[in-house]
């Protein structure tokens, strides 16, 4: 492979247009707005048209790391994941799939309807390391019950020093994990423990995770909220920085983009990010891959950088001296 694949930053359907007449058409992302041919969202009424509207139904995520396709079909790769814990927006289901809105990043796709359930609980903890295991009984030798990855959300109904208990059966090792809403410092630090995991289009975890997923579940974890596609992040998060021709402004956390594709500055000169030339989180130097990239077929300068404000509590990073 020669080239860091692009990330997801295309609609998977043509944008909806408005119902007003010969009006100049409003452009809604089907990425993150409920809408196809047969049926939309209550809430898109007056703004897409549509044969029928749902006002959908809150479920949980009851598995570890569902796959969210764009059409149901197992046969597609996916478009991002869903963790466990998660509440999702349930608007169609039919022949075993259902058609929902990810409530944390409002992603829309499909899901296995049997991944999800209407017992909804209200979560008290999260998963604080990159992976963990649900055991049976408070055993570490015992057979685990399932893998449950970084940001996935559980009930705590008893806690010891060495395993908490769950609402919904097993034990968890308590070290690994965290109140609901206690939130790491440095969302670099949660992206450089990435290093090494292999890369996989749509992934969200330490077994498979993809560029923009990367940025997203390190931001998360340190208590920020963040878009999941590459073009949405370069959009929404953070402040321009120009993009100097040797590029020597750079500090800790910035976010390099290029089209398709983005990284994380560890410092000054080194780029973190998941990438299919090395098919893994890598730590390499900025120049190193803003030349691979630019030189591949496709290939694309770096067309954005953004800067994060320190959040409550955090230190600002220092800017490099002129």
């Amino acid at each position: 492979m020669t080239n860091d694949a692009p990330d997801k930053d295309a609609p998977k359907q043509p944008p909806a247009e408005t119902a007003a007449g010969d009006a100049p058409a409003q452009k809604l992302d089907p990425r993150r707005h409920v809408f196809r041919d047969d049926l939309a969202a209550l809430s898109l009424r007056g703004a897409v048209t549509a044969p029928r509207y749902s006002a959908g139904s809150v479920r949980q995520v009851a598995r570890p790391a569902v796959p969210l396709r764009r059409a149901p079909n197992p046969t597609l790769g996916l478009d991002t994941e869903a963790l466990f814990g998660e509440l999702v927006k349930v608007y169609d289901e039919a022949e075993g799939w259902a058609w929902i809105q990810l409530q944390r990043d409002r992603y829309v796709g499909y899901l296995p309807a049997a991944a999800l359930t209407t017992e909804i609980l209200s979560t008290t903890h999260r998963v604080k390391s990159l992976g963990t295991f649900v055991y049976p009984v408070a055993d570490i030798k015992t057979p685990p019950l399932m893998h449950l990855p970084l940001n996935a959300e559980v009930r705590v109904v008893d806690w010891s020093e060495k395993f908490c208990r769950l609402e919904r059966g097993g034990f968890v090792v308590t070290r690994h994990l965290t109140e609901r809403d206690r939130f790491e410092r440095d969302f670099v630090d949660i992206a450089e423990r990435h290093i090494g995991s292999p890369y996989l289009w749509g992934g969200r975890t330490r077994i498979g995770i993809d560029c923009s997923g990367l940025v997203q579940v390190s931001l998360e974890a340190a208590g920020r909220s963040c878009p999941r596609d590459s073009d949405m992040q370069a959009a929404e998060l953070g402040e321009a920085v120009p993009i100097q021709p040797q590029l020597e402004n750079l500090v800790r956390g910035d976010l390099v983009f290029w089209k398709g594709h983005v990284g994380i500055m560890s410092d000054g000169l080194m780029l973190v990010h998941a990438n299919a030339h090395h098919m893994a989180v890598t730590a390499e130097t900025l120049p190193e891959a803003a030349e691979r990239i630019a030189r591949a077929k496709d290939g694309s300068p770096i067309i954005a950088i953004r800067r994060l404000k320190a959040a409550e509590g955090e230190a600002k990073p220092s800017a490099p001296e002129a």
